[in-house]
């Protein structure tokens, strides 16, 4: 096939620009062959082909949720078994601002790739003391802070993060439920103190915008996304805090920085489709 690809997604922004582009394009080959496919197999495939391809040890997340999104809602995955819990997310309650810091990062780079590699260690480590722990998702925060002289200060650090971040993310998906965006928001700040001390995948650019977010009136709580290493934050707004809150991070990292953040609001929508 001829390929036409234009896009609006900031790539090497954190905002799954590689995922979108390889479920996109999955999307258009069995359309034209007159096709259809489960979605996750779809999502299964995309990641096989950044492994193998591209050389980047991506997870599922990113493939799964343009795949299979639904509109109004926020989606969380479990990476074990691949099923998917679906929370409304009213675009009259709640906007999720993206803010670029125009810093591009790499996720086949050394960087993401030691991360993960650090993070095997440390699950080959707990084995030896329980077979049945076969990722980080089995090891509880007490296990981690007993292992701490062992592990090293970097890995203990490493398997810190993962561990409260599995916590954070369940913890988010129900208070986003019952609408206590508050105590959500809170969560989205402690995930980017984490990213940032604990796994040290953020920047200086992000760590600016993430707090100058926060000064916001009407913004519940804002984090770096994607890899780290550049890219984006998001926020979780209120609708009347978009326009203030856009036009204080571009001024205030203009001023700092000598270069104006791309930012934008956005809903939850549906995966890709084939538009006729």
């Amino acid at each position: 096939m001829d390929c036409l690809i234009d896009s609006t997604l900031p790539i090497g922004g954190g905002l799954s620009s590689s995922a979108a582009l390889l479920v996109g394009t999955g999307k258009c080959m069995l359309a034209l062959a007159g096709l259809d496919m489960d979605a996750q197999r779809l999502a299964l495939l995309a990641q096989k082909a950044e492994h193998e391809y591209a050389g980047a040890p991506v997870g599922i997340m990113d493939q799964t949720i343009v795949a299979a999104a639904r509109a109004g809602h926020a989606m969380m995955l479990d990476c074990r078994d691949l099923s998917k819990t679906f929370v409304p997310l009213d675009p009259r309650e709640l906007r999720v601002v993206v803010a670029n810091s125009m810093i591009k990062h790499e996720l086949s780079g050394g960087e993401y790739a030691e991360r993960r590699s650090q993070c095997e260690q440390a699950v080959q480590f707990f084995r030896t003391g329980n077979n049945a722990i076969t990722s980080l998702r089995d090891v509880k925060m007490r296990l981690v802070e007993a292992a701490r002289a062992k592990l090293g200060d970097v890995v203990f650090r490493r398997v810190r993060h993962v561990v409260s971040e599995i916590t954070r993310t369940t913890q988010f998906a129900g208070l986003l439920a019952q609408k206590h965006y508050d105590e959500a928001g809170a969560l989205m700040v402690q995930s980017h103190a984490s990213l940032r001390d604990d796994y040290e995948v953020s920047t200086g650019e992000l760590d600016f915008l993430q707090a100058k977010a926060m000064q916001v009136r009407g913004v519940y709580g804002s984090r770096m996304t994607g890899g780290g290493f550049g890219g984006c934050i998001v926020a979780l707004a209120q609708p009347r805090a978009v326009e203030p809150l856009a036009k204080h991070l571009k001024q205030t990292f203009a001023e700092r920085f000598k270069m104006e953040p791309i930012v934008f609001d956005t809903a939850a929508a549906a995966g890709a489709s084939i538009i006729e």
